[in-house]
């Protein structure tokens, strides 16, 4: 299927090859004969009741440091292409959810994967508490006495900010540490938002795993193992890749949560779990598709293109 395929993204210049997740749909949808369209969320324009984007045809290959080629700019309208991947990183800020709105005018006529409607109503750290039964203890507030009182029952907690991403400003305070006035002071100062406070979860130490779903089922997994002196397992912060399995729990979390994203449109989605706990649902722009490739020898590129030409209208 000849398709003309739009990519909103941060700049292709600066992805790694190696590890990035929006150039294997690239290489994908190229491989398919697709038209490669790029532009940068900044790049959106706009103007009565249409939407455009100041874009640049591309291709894309496996050459490190010669991986793209962008031909001359053209204001698209969005509405004359097939799909667009909505794949720029987070944070999920005013920036972000202001793109999904503007999406919405052209989708689903012109397939923006994912929908951006509800990109905007599932930010990954609420989205995830819908899901009764799932999560580890949990607390979303800013009120100080809430979280001393939620230390005071669990001791050794993590604190990160709502909309964050990567691993970025996420704490892991032990029973004894000292540390928790000046965190929340500096939590204050940095974000207008609620924290999210959980109970530490020491089975994060085999692994907080990748898992996934190409609408709403699971498509393989990796264990993200912390380093060193580290709570973090994220990629972006220094995490390690290991083969893993699904267990049944998994597989039970992927079977609650797959109709309700099929529901929604959510075709791309990653799902983190640590031990039998779910604790994130990633709709924004998810990564993890070349480490589970490696090492479990699928080509997830593929099902999700499958996933989005069964989905065209």
């Amino acid at each position: 299927m000849s398709l003309a395929v739009a990519f909103q993204m941060d700049h292709v210049e600066s992805i790694d090859i190696e590890a990035d997740s929006t150039f294997m749909l690239a290489i994908e949808a190229q491989a398919r004969g697709c038209d490669l369209f790029h532009y940068v969320p900044n790049a959106l324009v706009f103007r009565d009741g249409m939407l455009f984007a100041r874009a640049q045809p591309m291709q894309v290959r496996r050459e490190s440091g010669n991986h793209f080629t962008l031909g001359s700019e053209e204001l698209l309208d969005l509405a004359s292409v097939d799909v667009v991947l909505m794949r720029q990183d987070p944070p999920f800020d005013m920036s972000y959810i202001t793109a999904t709105h503007l999406l919405e005018h052209i989708h689903p006529n012109t397939l923006v994967v994912n929908n951006p409607k509800e990109v905007r109503n599932a930010p990954e750290k609420l989205f995830v508490t819908h899901f009764q039964g799932l999560l580890p203890d949990t607390l979303i507030t800013r009120d100080r006495q809430a979280i001393e009182d939620f230390r005071s029952e669990h001791g050794s907690i993590i604190v990160k900010p709502l909309f964050g991403n990567g691993g970025a400003d996420v704490f892991h305070l032990k029973p004894d540490d000292e540390n928790l006035g000046a965190l929340l002071e500096m939590f204050d100062q940095k974000y207008r938002e609620a924290f999210i406070v959980q109970r530490y979860l020491p089975e994060v130490r085999q692994g907080d795993k990748r898992i996934i779903l190409v609408d709403g089922m699971p498509a393989g997994g990796v264990a993200r193992i912390p380093a060193r002196g580290d709570a973090r397992a994220n990629f972006h912060a220094g995490g390690g890749a290991r083969k893993t399995e699904l267990t049944a729990r998994e597989r039970e979390i992927c079977d609650q949560l797959g109709p309700a994203l099929v529901e929604r449109g959510l075709t791309f989605v990653g799902i983190d779990v640590i031990g039998d706990y779910l604790t994130e649902i990633n709709v924004t722009s998810p990564t993890g598709i070349q480490e589970i490739n490696r090492l479990d020898d699928v080509q997830v590129e593929r099902l999700l293109w499958d996933a989005i030409e069964a989905r065209l209208p």
